[in-house]
């Protein structure tokens, strides 16, 4: 009888989506459920204030791009904070910063005080996807701490102001993330390239049969004319076996789905897609999906741009959920149909491990610059093109097989195995490393 695997603490942060999506795989595994580090159960009235004002602050200036006047300078306030140095030349920055010495004396005055009590109730691994619980467990003395790294690059305050004397482990989702934690004075040995983790849904255990299923309708309504199989149709069988090129379901259309961000920024390009594809949305011939997440107001303006744009049975889609929860699950399902994802590059780039291909929407902060140019080496991203002619050039792209090359791309080159390889390292203290990508 196989004995039930031992849970671990999981926390995270209320700091837009993608340290939330992070750690929601590990559900499961979850000590008393995942936590929140601002609504822990040990956190005092004065830290929940504190985080509160983070999070005001976090959201105030990643909306405020598209303020007029002084929304360009606000921005670069949080752009400045959160700002990440060339990897070359190749150096040494295990140096402390400004942002480090002020979350030191931030945490040796509370910040993170909650999650230090909670956890030093029951002595369990660490599962992390915010830098704070991680540092401050790691000052009181706690141990095994692991912590998910959730971009392709990251400021120095992800790591400890001395991180030679850190126990802290890290995840890395990509080469280049577990480059710069070397850069950083993270030693190797507590630096572990997993990958990004994704749910299991999507995945559908090790042997990847959700993906591969998945993967092999995606790439037949991705190339219409043929011309990727011609190419790549022997490469698509030896990975994908009895799934390559599967038949699609009778009422299978084409579908984008366009995510919106945690902070609600860049709604607007839903609208602008709207009225692109409204031709083939009202006919039925293609399906626009508009990812709202947790926000009520971000859905009441999808709805109301519909309803001003298409007519009252265009084929849209407006996902809200209640609670994070519920959202997660949704968009899980919404991506086991999605054809072409376009968002802008925050976590959701590394969904391009599931054989997604990903249209970019601009930037938001330093570490989605670093998105954007990883997923552009991966092969599988582009930069949108004025999202108002839309419908012109995606299909033309999508004609020519190019969105097919760029969903087998993200496939071959990113890693998907990260859910797993995490669990492994808790457990056992390591994973098997694999150069073949149906095991990485």
């Amino acid at each position: 009888m196989t004995p039930t695997p031992s849970p671990y603490w999981v926390v995270s942060a209320d700091m837009g989506y993608g340290h939330q999506r992070a750690v929601h795989p590990f559900e499961q595994r979850a000590y008393n459920g995942v936590l929140d580090a601002a609504n822990i159960p040990g956190v005092t009235d004065a830290e929940r204030k504190r985080w509160q004002r983070y999070l005001k602050l976090y959201e105030f200036l990643s909306r405020a791009k598209g303020l007029p006047l002084i929304g360009k300078q606000l921005f670069g306030l949080l752009d400045r904070m959160l700002h990440i140095p060339s990897a070359y030349p190749m150096r040494n920055l295990s140096r402390s910063t400004f942002q480090v010495d002020m979350l030191d004396k931030e945490i040796r005055r509370g910040l993170g005080s909650g999650v230090v009590t909670t956890i030093s109730s029951q002595w369990l691994p660490l599962l992390t996807s915010f830098y704070v619980p991680a540092i401050a467990a790691d000052l009181a003395g706690y141990e095994p701490i692991y912590t998910i790294i959730c971009d392709a690059d990251l400021n120095r305050v992800w790591v400890a102001k001395e991180p030679w004397e850190s126990r802290i482990n890290y995840f890395a989702p990509c080469g280049k993330a577990a480059q710069r934690l070397k850069q950083y004075g993270v030693p190797e040995e507590r630096i572990f390239l997993t990958g990004f983790p994704l749910h299991e849904d999507l995945l559908g255990g090790r042997d990847l049969s959700v993906l591969r299923h998945d993967l092999g309708i995606r790439l037949r309504m991705l190339d219409p004319l043929g011309r990727f199989r011609a190419t790549m149709g022997a490469s698509v069988e030896r990975f994908l076996g009895e799934y390559a090129f599967g038949e699609p379901p009778a009422n299978r259309v084409l579908t984008v789905t366009y995510a919106v961000g945690g902070a609600g920024a860049q709604r607007e390009l839903g609208a602008d897609l709207m009225r692109s594809f409204a031709p083939r949305l009202n006919e039925g011939t293609m399906r626009l999906v508009l990812v709202a997440g947790t926000r009520a107001d971000v859905r009441d303006y999808f709805e109301e741009q519909r309803r001003e744009i298409l007519s009252p049975d265009a084929n849209v889609h407006v996902m809200h959920a209640p609670s994070l929860d519920a959202y997660f699950r949704e968009f899980n399902a919404v991506i086991r149909e999605t054809d072409i994802l376009w968002t802008k590059p925050s976590e959701l780039s590394f969904y391009t491990g599931l054989g997604l291909p990903i249209i970019m929407a601009p930037t938001i902060g330093s570490q989605e610059k670093f998105n954007r140019k990883w997923l552009r080496e991966v092969g599988s991203g582009m930069r949108q093109e004025n999202p108002n002619h839309a419908t012109e050039w995606m299909f033309d792209l999508m004609a020519n097989g190019r969105f097919a090359d760029m969903a087998w791309l993200g496939f071959l080159r990113a890693r998907k195995m990260g859910t797993y390889h995490i669990q492994d390292v808790i457990d056992q203290g390591t994973f098997t490393k694999s150069d073949n990508p149906l095991h990485r």
